[in-house]
């Protein structure tokens, strides 16, 4: 797997996949909210399935570690 997530992409789903995951603890946005695992996983591997289907990659101007 080449990382294809960017250090932008990885911090907006590091942020959005814990503010999912906190409103669905909350009870604000019921169990749905714990699809946030999705993006946090994304982010933390640097590795984004949709994204080779897609044909993006936002890291392309970094150096890859993988």
């Amino acid at each position: 797997m080449k990382a294809n997530v960017g250090t932008v992409d990885r911090v907006a789903r590091i942020i959005v996949g814990l503010a999912l995951i906190g409103l669905a603890a909350a009870g604000v946005i019921g169990v749905w909210g714990y699809i946030g695992i999705v993006p946090l996983a994304t982010a933390f591997v640097r590795f984004c399935p949709l994204y080779v289907v897609l044909g993006l990659n936002t890291g392309a101007g970094e150096k890859a570690k993988s």
